[in-house]
């Protein structure tokens, strides 16, 4: 059956589906959000909530200017959603020490930090072992020096999502639950969205899917490469006082949340669709915690998650208007730092649907770059 027709429809209720809709919805053009899940249920209900916008894969280079955006939106909706809903999101403004056990590891750190400290609003510099061990006193005997940033934060991004679909809904969105199986197309125009059970017709679709975006690619005529990037993480009852900065190496952190838990992760996993937890994960994960924090060695896990992370397949986010078919959008591809770019990738989206320019420029993000390729 076919169902009143709303303006916009935005598949997946992530956190890039959710900051559209809010966004959209305080421009005064409500959606129907359609969620085969449950909101936030997937990589933006368990991820670790990291926001480190001066590192990381296309940092500095393609996606920092992004990272800075989904910053300051970040810092707008850790006030204007707990205004709006009375829920906390637990930003919290905090530094990260990045060890080096190494001396690869030095000069990898070090290259980073002049480009570091020319970012405003953030301070940047290198901290020998002593000095790093006054910042945190439990790293291992084996750093050789660190790299303290300082002006980054943390988030958690269930109760994010959780704030946003509240604030969204008090502005006229709605939220449903049904899979989406494909589009009503028409001349190059789209008419609706097609649900195993209904259809809902409408004039503007926004494909906000995550690590399931290739399945969309027959849908649109376009193919889509993303594929999942399986990540699991460990929380942990330790020992000790808080450890209140973010305490990395390579790819694997460390932090005390404000739920008292000492998060740690996490593992990049190739592993398709499969989200169970695994006792190897679980290994690796300590084993790495216990390098950098030798004294973690007692802490008991309370908790072990896994998600999966979309991943395009250079990187980059999928991020813009669909070609040859009007009035459809797609988000995705935040792979380890979806829940930082998640607000910017939804402002830009909502910013393309009311024709407005965008603050980040999409281009690299085009998501019929993999034609061209």
């Amino acid at each position: 059956m076919a169902e009143s027709s709303p303006d916009v429809v935005i598949v997946g209720g992530g956190i890039a589906g959710m900051t559209t809709a809010y966004y959209l919805a305080q421009a005064g053009v409500p959606s129907v959000v359609v969620e085969r899940d449950a909101i936030g249920s997937h990589a933006s209900g368990f991820a670790y909530g990291g926001l480190s916008p001066l590192s990381g894969f296309g940092i500095p280079g393609p996606l920092a200017a992004m990272a800075q955006e989904g910053m300051r939106l970040h810092r707008e909706l850790a006030k204007s959603l707990v205004e709006a809903t009375g829920i906390d999101v637990d930003f919290r403004v905090r530094s990260s020490l990045a060890l080096a056990f190494t001396e690869a590891d030095v000069r990898r750190l070090q290259a980073a930090l002049p480009w570091q400290q020319r970012q405003p609003g953030y301070e940047a510099r290198w901290l020998d072992a002593a000095e790093a061990r006054r910042v945190e006193p439990r790293i291992s005997d084996e750093t050789l020096g660190a790299a303290l940033i300082e002006g980054g934060a943390g988030v958690e991004p269930y109760r994010l999502v959780l704030a946003l679909t509240r604030a969204a809904e008090s502005l006229g969105v709605t939220v449903r639950h049904g899979r989406a199986i494909g589009l009503l197309r028409h001349d190059g125009r789209v008419g609706g969205v097609v649900l195993e059970r209904a259809t809902i017709a409408c004039s503007t679709v926004v494909l906000a899917v995550g690590p399931w975006s290739g399945e969309v690619s027959a849908w649109i005529g376009v193919p889509i490469d993303v594929h999942p990037l399986k990540g699991q993480i460990l929380r942990l009852q330790a020992p000790g006082p808080p450890v209140d900065c973010s305490v990395g190496w390579g790819h694997n952190y460390a932090t005390t949340k404000t739920d008292g838990l000492l998060w740690a992760g996490t593992t990049e996993e190739e592993a398709g669709f499969d989200e169970e937890t695994t006792s190897a994960a679980r290994d690796e994960i300590g084993d790495a915690l216990v390098k950098m924090l030798p004294a973690m060695a007692d802490a008991q896990i309370a908790y072990q998650t896994a998600c999966l992370r979309p991943v395009a397949s250079d990187g980059l986010l999928v991020l813009g208007r669909v070609p040859g078919l009007e009035h459809v959008y797609v988000a995705t591809g935040g792979a380890r730092k979806g829940i930082l770019y998640g607000p910017a990738m939804g402002r830009a989206i909502a910013d393309l649907v009311l024709d407005r320019d965008t603050r980040v420029a999409l281009e690299a993000f085009a998501p019929d770059r993999f034609v061209r390729a």
